[in-house]
């Protein structure tokens, strides 16, 4: 799954997403971890791998997408 890059703590490795109809979803810094990231911007692109539905969904994974 896409989205983009809303907010991101250096010091946390914390954050939010938002999936393309919008909708904030939070990262931690174990999904930020998995993803081997060491920096990320508000804007850029991510892909996202999540676990749950509705207002349960957790992401588990956030790097960067590629083509």
């Amino acid at each position: 799954m896409q989205a983009t890059a809303y907010t991101y703590d250096e010091e946390t490795r914390c954050g939010q997403v938002l999936l393309d109809d919008g909708t904030p979803v939070p990262f931690d810094a174990a999904a930020f971890d998995a993803g081997g990231l060491l920096l990320l911007r508000a804007g850029q692109r991510v892909r996202i791998e999540t676990e749950g539905e509705g207002e349960a969904v957790r992401i588990t994974l956030v790097t960067l997408q590629t083509l």
